[in-house]
């Protein structure tokens, strides 16, 4: 007697909506696109524009090796490092946002610079650095094999258009479900509700806004201040990223900002933040005037070229809200409770450089069932879940 054959696998789900523009949706819309057995064009809603929040206004830089402090966010980074690589060729990279592997060093800013040192500056020190600007010899944190980087907003735009995802501006109020399993969004200003198999939730720090996700995990903003200036001479700056530690007076907080030069020949500079839920508009964020001016203040230390008053055009000063979780790990996976849902949110300062292996690991998982390019265990809302019980317990 034969056996009975085995029961069939369930098909793919053929709607699938993704809430938010940022990285991880635009990623996980390029990855559902491109799936080798069930290619699928989801429709993605944005409330203000695609990039309009962190992903635009991030710094882009990439680490193979940066995020090896646990073995889950390590397989994360490695994977969606070398799946950049794959995009760049993919996507004409270097062309279309700036990709390009840097070299990457640690500078010690001197508290109260003094005269440039007679002898020469050290060999690792980039020529567009003021040599007055190193109070000891600069270390390598990484080479063109371990560290590269992307212009943010550039790229999420350029996988998003290669998705041919249909993109909604909308903002999103609800994730509607029926017996357990999700049945599409409510977008505020709509009659009727968009109608979906799946649901992806990559809203950033405003992922918490949605009551199917804030009643299983907190997620809060880190407000994060950034500069782009154009030096008076941009060919003159080489591809070296360079983080710093830097100590306004003696006794002060130590600041760490980091700078990076890009192909267009403008210059990122970052560093000064903290912990603040951000406002309902992305549109509506804006810096704070100390924290700009301390940025301007370290861009002058650090070269003349970066100088105001010596030349350099103010592109922008800018702040964004970075996603955060309670114990530092992104979360990615299939919500609790309701089937067909899943999230994406919590990378923090690694958005950029985790997008990659997140949408690809998320497409894996929704048309597939289980993800293959890294494991999303240690990643999923459902460990907050254990963690309440046992505290209930």
């Amino acid at each position: 007697m034969s056996a009975a054959p085995a029961a069939a696998a369930a098909a793919p789900p053929r709607r699938v909506v993704i809430c938010g523009g940022g990285v991880v949706g635009a990623c996980t819309a390029y990855f559902l696109s491109t799936h080798a057995g069930s290619p699928t064009v989801p429709t993605l809603i944005e409330k203000c524009a695609p990039a309009c929040a962190a992903s635009g206004k991030a710094g882009g830089f990439l680490a193979l090796d940066w995020c090896d402090s646990t073995q889950a966010l390590s397989s994360l980074a490695r994977a969606s490092f070398a799946l950049h690589r794959r995009l760049a060729d993919a996507l004409g990279g270097a062309d279309a946002y700036g990709f390009r592997p840097v070299h990457t060093l640690s500078v010690l800013l001197p508290t109260h610079p003094g005269p440039a040192p007679a002898s020469s500056p050290h060999p690792r020190l980039p020529p567009w650095v003021d040599p007055s600007a190193s109070a000891a010899p600069p270390r390598e944190l990484g080479t063109p094999d371990t560290t590269a980087q992307v212009h943010p907003g550039l790229f999420t735009k350029a996988v998003l258009a290669a998705s041919g995802a249909e993109v909604v501006i909308g903002e999103v109020e609800r994730v509607v479900a029926r017996d357990g399993r999700v049945a599409g969004v409510v977008v505020k200003g709509r009659d009727a509700v968009v109608d979906a198999d799946a649901v992806v939730l990559a809203l950033g720090p405003w992922s918490g806004r949605l009551e199917v996700v804030r009643e299983v995990f907190d997620v809060s903003g880190l407000k994060a201040h950034s500069i782009v200036l154009r030096p008076r001479e941009p060919d003159k700056i080489t591809p070296h990223c360079v983080f710093l530690s830097y100590q306004p007076e003696p006794g002060a907080k130590m600041l760490n900002p980091e700078v990076y030069p890009r192909p267009t020949g403008e210059v990122y500079i970052c560093g000064m933040s903290k912990d603040e839920n951000p406002p309902d508009d992305p549109a509506t964020i804006t810096g704070e005037p100390d924290s700009i001016a301390m940025l301007h203040k370290i861009a002058g230390k650090v070269s003349s070229q970066l100088k105001k008053e010596e030349g350099a055009e103010v592109v922008v000063e800018q702040a964004c809200y970075l996603p955060c979780t309670t114990d530092g790990l992104p979360v990615i996976g299939e919500m609790p409770g309701v089937k067909g849902c899943y999230v994406a949110t919590g990378h923090s300062c690694w958005g950029i450089l985790n997008g990659p292996a997140t949408g690809a690991a998320l497409a894996e998982l929704i048309l597939d069932g289980k993800a293959k390019i890294v494991d999303l265990e240690p990643f999923s809302p459902a460990r907050f879940l254990k963690r309440r019980s046992r505290r209930g317990a």
